[in-house]
């Protein structure tokens, strides 16, 4: 990928909320919105615009995670009920897939009934398999390559929380946990079942650990909403290296690159869920943007 111009970038919306970011080889940045919309900045371009809005026929609500899966040509999106307000009528988790060309939905995989459920995030394995998670109830789930539906993976009270999902080069798969500040590695067995979880030791606190990208072997970048920063993670063993990017951003839950230029959405959730805020204008949202240091 070629080096962007690094300038920030206003998202042309009002309340968009916006949360996770992923990226193309050509350079498109998509991310997603608690309105249901997602927004794309074309290379050279200035805003991010909306590129697939909410309709009765992709029956998108309210979005986190979103990934880009060039292999396939699809973008695929966390979709949930809505979050700070009721939810729209039958509206329930899914991980939606679509085409990363036209914008049209070619996928939804929905989460099973009868319990809560929050997609968050979604990871691509080495054979194609795409998991996803949930955050509400603790869980994992993976569509087999050529599969046509989530299966079950893991599922635990130690799950509860679980946020950034994402696979190491040697195949490895880490998560960390939102809700308990924690980063860890996804233990398997010889058979490829579930086999617990190994919380890794880290030099430094976290706060409110979310979206985690794979930089290759066992390095990630990692956004921390309430800790306002981004922050290089760097894997050896049962124990990570945390070293910070980017600080004094306002709860950024997601992190792209292009070339040498990082991006951040801003997601200034307490005008969401802070009773002092909700009612009060959040004003413009914007995807920072700030230099990567060399090595990266």
């Amino acid at each position: 990928m070629g080096t962007a111009a690094q300038a920030d970038i206003p998202i042309n919306g009002a309340r968009v909320f916006p949360e996770s970011l992923t990226v193309d080889s050509a350079g498109n940045l998509y991310n997603s919105s608690n309105n249901g919309t997602i927004y794309r900045t074309v290379p050279g371009g200035k805003t991010a615009e909306p590129w697939i809005r909410p309709d009765a026929a992709n029956g998108l609500t309210s979005l986190l995670g979103v990934l880009v899966d060039e292999p396939r040509g699809m973008l695929w999106a966390c979709n949930n009920p809505g979050s700070g307000g009721p939810p729209a009528p039958g509206a329930v988790s899914s991980v939606k897939g679509f085409d990363l060309k036209t914008g049209a939905l070619k996928a939804d995989y929905k989460f099973p009934a009868g319990k809560p459920a929050a997609c968050n995030d979604i990871a691509v394995a080495k054979d194609g398999a795409l998991w996803a998670n949930d955050t509400a109830s603790g869980r994992l789930f993976s569509v087999p390559e050529g599969g046509n539906a989530l299966v079950l993976f893991a599922e635990g009270p130690e799950l509860v929380g679980v946020d950034g999902t994402a696979f190491a080069e040697d195949g490895t798969l880490y998560i960390n946990n939102v809700r308990q500040n924690l980063l860890q590695r996804v233990n398997r067995k010889p058979d490829g079942s579930y086999a617990g979880l190994t919380t890794l030791t880290l030099n430094d606190k976290l706060n409110g650990p979310d979206a985690l990208r794979p930089l290759g072997g066992n390095k990630f970048l990692q956004a921390e909403g309430p800790g306002g920063r981004i922050a290089l993670i760097e894997v050896s063993g049962d124990s990570a290296t945390v070293t910070p990017v980017k600080t004094g951003l306002d709860s950024s839950p997601s992190i792209a690159w292009i070339g040498k230029a990082g991006y951040a959405t801003e997601g200034k959730i307490g005008y969401l869920f802070d009773p002092a805020l909700k009612d009060k204008d959040p004003g413009q949202f914007v995807i920072r943007s700030f230099a990567l240091p060399e090595g990266l």
